[in-house]
């Protein structure tokens, strides 16, 4: 039996991705792990202990097939009629390339407040600078833990 962590064991740490030329669906897997914090024994899915993902590059993002110009996002307004969809093309086109990672994020989590909580552990950055190097955090290596994370552009 795991036992019940408090909140004052709980312990966060930092993880940096470089997302250049990796797969979407892959590498938003990989962070909704470690966002919820299965990848630590003292997970318990009540409880946000899971760590601060940062991902850099993330205009550089890959997609396997067609996925860039046929994937649909769709939201509802609430109205009748009222379903928008919008394409992971025309997100770039409108420099919102961090929205294609956070949607494939968010809908790996479960629903609810826990959910919105662990996704603000998320720090989204273009290019290879980001503000949070005083937390030092563990640069991950995503290419190399299996070869179809990587398309070779």
């Amino acid at each position: 039996m795991t036992p019940f962590i408090k909140k004052k064991d709980i312990k966060n740490n930092w993880y940096l991705v470089n997302a250049k030329d990796l797969v979407v669906g892959r590498l938003a897997a990989y962070i909704s792990v470690v966002l919820r914090g299965k990848n630590k024994p003292q997970y318990n899915p009540n409880q946000d202990n899971g760590d601060f993902v940062i991902v850099t590059n993330i205009e550089k993002l890959k997609f396997t097939g067609k996925k860039f110009e046929n994937k649909k996002y769709y939201k509802h307004t609430g109205y009748p009629g009222g379903i928008k969809s919008i394409n992971p093309k025309n997100l770039t086109e409108k420099n919102k390339s961090q929205d294609i990672l956070k949607y494939a994020v968010k809908r790996m989590l479960p629903g609810g407040p826990l959910a919105k909580k662990q996704l603000s552990k998320l720090k989204i950055y273009y290019g290879d600078k980001h503000p949070h190097e005083t937390q030092n955090p563990v640069e991950i290596n995503f290419s190399e833990i299996n070869k179809k994370n990587h398309i070779k552009a």
